[in-house]
This record gives structure tokens, sequence and C-alpha cells, in this order.
């Protein structure tokens, strides 16, 4: 970089936005699509890096890809050292399930409360399986009405 007599830096030289690999968290909430406060939360929980130069945080952009990747995600839930919603072995929550079946998540609570779809808890949540929902679906949702 070069300097004026006045020991300013010239502005084409300046670093640009686009070349910095910092961000500010409300850039990185907007990378995210979370709030500020989500970002505040994660960082003051060491969940995510970043630095606070004055009163202003930096965050990495290697650090908020690190942290996207490791976020706490439903899918990824564990019981007894095993996926809860392995989908390779039919087994879905209930909100992948209702997404299946393209219904609200409360229908297929209620099915399950009053039996007509078969669940099982694991932990604090509900387990359904590829073929209690295919049942459901064949003996509920896809039943003709009976004419008389």
């Amino acid at each position: 970089m070069h300097q004026d007599n006045k020991g300013l830096v010239s502005p084409v030289e300046q670093e640009s936005p686009a070349d910095s690999k910092v961000v500010s968290i409300t850039e990185a909430a907007r990378i995210n699509n979370v709030t500020r406060q989500a970002i505040y939360v994660a960082i003051k929980q060491k969940k995510l890096k970043a630095t606070k130069d004055f009163a202003r945080w930096t965050i990495h952009l290697d650090d908020l890809d690190e942290y996207r990747k490791n976020k706490y995600s439903r899918t990824k839930s564990m019981y007894n050292g095993e996926i809860l919603f392995d989908q390779k072995k039919g087994f879905y929550s209930v909100n992948q399930t209702a997404k299946l079946l393209n219904v609200p998540a409360q229908k297929i609570y209620y099915a399950t409360r009053v039996g007509l779809l078969k669940a099982h808890r694991k932990g604090a949540a509900w387990v359904i399986h590829i073929e209690d929902i295919k049942g459901y679906q064949d003996n509920y949702l896809n039943r003709k009405p009976k004419v008389g």
C-alpha cells in the first residue's frame, strides 16, 4: 500500500469488502438466513468463532462455514449411538412424515395419539417407520369414502 505525505492510504489500494475474509454479525446473519441475535448467541456459546475489534464483532468466513457444517440439525439426532431418523433404514420424524404425506404435522401427531399411525418414542422424539407410514396412507389418507 502506498501512503501519501499525509499518511493516508490511497482509496484504490484499500481492501474492498468483497476481498475481505471477515464479516460482521449482521452480514453473518444475512449469509446464514438467521437473526443477528442467533449469531450473537452462537458466539457467546462458543459455537461460532469470532473476534471483537473495539466494539464490533468480526467473523472469519471459514469459521462461519465451519459453524454451518456443524450446526445442530434434528436430522442428525442420535439415540443410543444410532441416528434417530435414518431414512435409509426407513425411520422418519413426525415432520418428515408430514412432509412426505403432504399433510400438517398436527395431523400426524393426532394419528399417532389415537392409534391410526404407529410411532415409537426414542428419548424425546417420535420415530415412525416407513411401513407404518405406508399403512396409514393406504388405510386412512387414500381411503375412498363409502357411498351409502
